[in-house]
């Protein structure tokens, strides 16, 4: 019969950290494996795990995940060990190491996060597989590099992770931006029952703040529109595609990236949005077609000179002249000494403030923009223009 013990090795540096690993015996042969969890010396006593008295809570709350992966993991083996004595079949400790190993790829979180954006890769869901790896590694970052067994997620450890967030300067948009995918692959695994469902995130903010003004108004169109870049011809680029995004109801940088030579005919641009799904129609203006005819992409099936050889990974090259065009475009936003950074969004923002202030109705500017319902675009409009509240402030101050 094979056994299993929980073993420490002390760190031959003084004062750091040793490493608790599993020892399997099984007819005189001896394996280790890495529990890949460390603890001090004074937290290792009498062949156990011991949490001395005076521990900060947060260190207590490590060392009790600590306790309760190693109390998982020797129930396993256990219960792996005695199947295998029952069935009366020879096996090796190797065996048992095996089964182990193919237990913790099933339980741990990272490790199925990463199967699952492979999958998602696989059938073609470039942006998921984005924003899991943006938020899969946010995690890691935190977790020093280390998976954590499903039973780990819980409240305490989100909520340390969200702490975490915000020590390091990350704003809370940010912040819920990583929860809520952590938590759509938290939910997976608990509809696959990989875990059970203990809602981990209940507690942490998962909404969106509203964000710092981003339109500009009209003048400042004409300001960017009318700037001599001739002997900046990067700058030049960025300019164009940013008057091309506000000619085209602020058409989003991922759509016109994507925009293909096929999508404009008699007149039209009609494409679908990347985002939401919805086709969307809009007439051919001079001032579009100015900046069609400037640029040679006789090479590509592209309408814009933004992806360059369809050859290549053309996520990559849409995500790589999106931040080329935001570096160019904060450049010329500090020359004309903009308060808030100009980015090829901005011109999104700035169309529908510009429509609302000529009193365009909400279910157009809806229709312009490819929302998904008029709510969505009166509070996509209430966070980007205040200047009516503004005006009013300003009136009853003159009046003190």
């Amino acid at each position: 019969m094979a056994t299993i013990k929980v073993k420490f090795r002390a760190s031959t540096v003084i004062g750091k950290e040793g490493t608790l690993f599993y020892r399997v015996t099984h007819k005189q042969s001896v394996r280790q494996i890495s529990t890949g969890c460390k603890i001090y010396p004074a937290e290792w006593k009498a062949e156990t795990l011991s949490i001395p008295t005076g521990t900060d809570t947060t260190r207590r709350r490590h060392l009790l995940r600590i306790k309760e992966k190693i109390d998982n993991d020797t129930s396993f083996f256990n219960h792996t060990i005695a199947k295998l004595d029952l069935s009366g079949c020879q096996y090796t400790a190797d065996e048992v190491i095996k089964s182990f190993f193919e237990y913790t790829d099933r339980q741990q979180f990272i490790a199925f996060a990463r199967q699952l954006i492979s999958q998602m890769r696989r059938i073609g869901k470039a942006r998921t597989v984005e924003t899991y790896t943006c938020a899969v590694n946010s995690f890691i970052r935190f977790l020093n590099g280390k998976d954590v067994n499903f039973d780990a997620v819980d409240h305490n450890l989100i909520s340390e992770y969200e702490q975490y967030l915000r020590n390091t300067g990350i704003c809370p948009n940010s912040s819920s931006f990583y929860m809520r995918n952590l938590r759509a692959i938290y939910n997976r695994a608990a509809e696959k029952g990989l875990t059970a469902q203990r809602y981990p995130f209940k507690h942490v903010y998962t909404g969106i703040s509203k964000t710092i003004k981003r339109a500009v108004p009209i003048t400042t169109i004409k300001e960017i529109r009318n700037m001599d870049l001739r002997n900046d011809s990067n700058a030049d680029y960025a300019r164009d595609l940013f008057m091309f995004s506000f000619y085209t109801r602020g058409m989003s940088f991922i759509d016109m990236a994507f925009l293909k030579k096929r999508d404009l005919q008699n007149g039209f641009i009609s494409y679908t949005r990347q985002k939401t799904g919805k086709r969307l129609t809009i007439k051919l203006e001079r001032p579009m077609q100015e900046i069609i005819d400037k640029y040679d992409t006789g090479t590509t099936p592209y309408l814009l000179p933004i992806i360059r050889d369809a050859e290549k990974d053309e996520r990559r090259q849409y995500k790589s002249a999106a931040h080329f065009v935001n570096s160019k475009l904060k450049k010329i936003g500090m020359t004309l000494g903009l308060p808030t950074p100009l980015t090829a969004y901005v011109a999104r923002h700035a169309w529908a403030s510009i429509a609302k202030s000529k009193n365009v109705p909400v279910s157009t500017i809806s229709e312009a923009m490819g929302h998904d319902s008029e709510k969505t675009t009166r509070i996509y409009l209430a966070t980007i223009d205040t200047s009516a509240v503004d005006e009013a402030n300003r009136m009853i101050l003159d009046a003190l």
